[in-house]
């Protein structure tokens, strides 16, 4: 790396770029350096002070490390290396100053306070504070902030650090909150007490070092050291975000995002964080079977021999839900395979060829968004299909990126040139006829919306010939957790969705809740919720969620990720892969495995690239035979971002934020 110095710190020496700040010059020394307003992936705000250092030789006072580059110290008198102490009288007493003005207004609740046990302030004050304090006067209060239903706020704790500031108007995109008033009187506060219209404001939740604003539905639940924590993949939508989940007993109770610098960094939705409350609503805990014009309980054994008289011998299709494991889904295409029936997984309708990678899931993979310098979507809207990557293509804009938008006009809290709405502003862009291709670094994403509908694959094809004109990589963006993933394993049918369930007799359907299904055909519905799906079913075996159940999942990018069991499903409930095993032994084939492994060596030896977790194979590009589109305009895949699947539609608190999304999107009537 060019502009390397070199520094030392505490006796280390190290070579760093001139660009880094000394805080970060001690984290690659493997020096902890306390902090509060300091976040790498936010602005400097150097308001704090707790960073304090003493450089030699610099000012007798302490500098702030998150402010200070290391370009900008000057080296010794003989041209040594500057020296930089992080543990010197100075800055003990420096560091011990700053903290007790921070706990001269604290509250000090810390026994009922949710942040108790995780934070930031009562880490750092027992290891860098003193014991005593010479504050006598009474301790200031402020008002608390009404946000909306996701975070709870006690603003009397707040310490201005100014994180939650910074995050909703750099990452977020929404400039509502601020700081008004100076000294005592100084606080954070939203413009006019407006609510936080963003679907990423949960992330101010984990980003505040003390207890101001925490999970509003978690609140006085648990204790963060009575938690069983595990880390596992979100199925909210196709992004696959890394999360941990926190469970008691047999409940989930919060969903908490795990950094990955390639899929999520460290963000997830709001919808990701706060579904967790679908999860005990609405639950299918036992098998049912229709008789007569009601859906009476039965046994397992019962439920098991009903399916398989109801398939022997008919034609049977396989529809697969968008929540759905790439075993379960595999299982189901084998057990159908055996029967000669049809599994189909694209429920949406939407136009994805079979068996060409770079075609449904393209060349990019998500990081590379951020090195764009120029970036085409197509019939999407992010914001609402992948808040997270949404954010993203933010962060490239803010560093210089062109957008440009084919599509319905929507808010992205980033600026954009609208192309046009319809399939003729698509082939207007082809029709520059690119003499050469771009020369910087450039991308095309591909949104449902855009390939959903009857032209869909000439649509898609014009994407991938545009990609190859401009010299683009082309990313599709899935709004199905498990849409790849049983395309890769080959669940699809010659002619879609309507070609798989036509004239059929009995349809299986795995978890598929937006599918209409007519009269004639006999239902099996597998899955967790009491869904639509659960409504026309004439038989139903409950299934476990994604948090209850081991799972493969291949997110939008082509991503293998492993999802892991955090805690058991209710009732008589069973894992999906093993209640199709069960059934395929009812039918007299048994599916050739016994346990999870042996299924999915089965499934890596037949698809080699879905042993390969956490890595993004490269998918040669194959590009569609070109063909004219219709000429409508597009429509996004996506209308309501909080009720998109059977666990969210499950959720109380899911359906308060639509509801509150709803009344937001009226006009204001004027009063008379």
């Amino acid at each position: 790396m060019s502009d390397l110095r070199k520094i030392v710190i505490d006796g280390i020496e190290l070579e760093v770029p001139g660009a880094m700040t000394l805080i970060q010059a001690c984290e690659e020394a493997g020096i902890e350096v306390p902090r509060f307003c300091y976040h790498e992936r936010l602005s400097i705000a150097g308001n704090c002070r707790m960073c304090l250092v003493e450089v030699v030789g610099g000012p007798p006072k302490p500098a702030a490390s998150c402010a200070m580059q290391v370009r900008d110290l000057r080296p010794g008198p003989e041209g040594q290396p500057p020296v930089v102490k992080t543990n010197s009288p100075m800055v003990k007493k420096a560091r011990e100053g700053v903290m007790e003005f921070l706990l001269i207004n604290h509250p000090l609740d810390c026994p009922i306070c949710d942040q108790g046990g995780e934070c930031d302030l009562q880490d750092q004050a027992m290891a860098y504070g003193v014991d005593f304090s010479r504050y006598r006067e009474p301790k200031r209060a402020s008002e608390d902030l009404d946000l909306g239903p996701l975070v709870a706020t006690t603003m009397t704790r707040c310490i201005s650090c100014t994180r939650c500031v910074r995050f909703t108007s750099e990452v977020a995109g929404v400039t509502v909150m601020g700081q008004t008033g100076r000294g005592e009187d100084a606080e954070i506060t939203t413009y006019l007490g407006a609510l936080i219209d963003s679907n990423l404001q949960g992330n101010i939740i984990d980003l505040c070092p003390v207890g101001a604003l925490t999970n509003k539905p978690y609140a006085f639940t648990a204790r963060p050291w009575e938690l069983t924590k595990t880390e596992t993949i979100d199925v909210m939508d196709a992004l696959g975000s890394n999360i941990r989940v926190d469970t008691k007993g047999r409940q989930v109770m919060r969903i908490l995002p795990r950094n990955h610098d390639g899929v999520n960094e460290e963000w997830i939705s709001d919808k990701t964080r706060f579904v967790w409350d679908g999860l005990k609503r609405q639950r299918l805990d036992r098998p049912y079977l229709r008789k007569g014009a009601r859906l009476v309980p039965v046994g397992w054994d019962e439920a098991l021999a009903a399916a398989a008289d109801a398939m022997k011998g008919k034609k049977v299709a396989g529809l697969i839900g968008d929540l759905a494991p790439v075993e379960a889904a595999w299982s189901l295409k084998k057990l159908l395979d055996g029967l000669g029936g049809n599994a189909e997984c694209r429920i949406d309708g939407a136009r994805l060829p079979a068996g060409n990678r770079s075609a449904y899931v393209g060349t990019a993979r998500i990081e590379d968004i951020d090195n764009a310098q120029m970036i085409q979507l197509i019939g999407t809207n992010p914001a609402v299909e992948a808040p997270v990557l949404n954010a993203r293509i933010r962060k490239a804009w803010l560093n210089g990126a062109d957008i440009g938008l084919v599509g319905q006009a929507v808010d992205l809290t980033y600026e954009y040139a609208h192309v046009g709405t319809d399939r003729a502003a698509l082939m207007g862009l082809l029709d520059h006829k690119f003499t050469k291709v771009l020369e910087v670094p450039s991308l095309v994403i591909v949104g449902q919306g855009a390939i959903n509908e009857a032209d869909g694959e000439a649509v898609l094809a014009a994407a991938m010939q545009l990609a190859e004109a401009t010299g683009s990589k082309l990313l599709v963006l899935h709004t199905a957790a498990s849409r790849v993933g049983a395309m890769d394993a080959g669940c699809t049918t010659e002619g879609g969705l309507a070609a798989a369930i036509e004239g059929v007799d009995v349809v299986y359907n795995l978890g598929a809740d937006e599918v209409e299904i007519d009269d004639t055909a006999f239902v099996i519905y597998q899955g967790s919720h009491g869904d639509r799906g659960a409504h026309r079913a004439d038989l139903i075996l409950p299934a476990a969620a994604w948090t209850e159940e081991q799972g493969l999942f291949v997110n939008t990018e082509g991503r293998p990720q492993l999802a892991l069991r955090a805690c058991f499903p209710p009732g008589e409930a069973k894992e999906n892969w093993a209640i199709l095993r069960a059934l395929s032994g009812e039918l007299g084939d048994a599916l050739p495995w016994d346990s999870l492994g042996e299924l999915r060596r089965a499934l890596v030896e037949e698809v080699p690239h879905l042993g390969a977790i956490d890595q993004v194979p490269e998918n040669d590009w194959q590009p569609l035979k070109p063909k004219k589109p219709g000429k409508a305009a597009f429509r996004n895949a996506l209308g309501d971002f909080w009720l998109t699947n059977p666990i969210a539609r499950a959720s109380q608190l899911m359906a308060e934020m639509s509801a509150l999304a709803k009344s937001r999107a009226k006009p204001d009537m004027a009063a008379e």
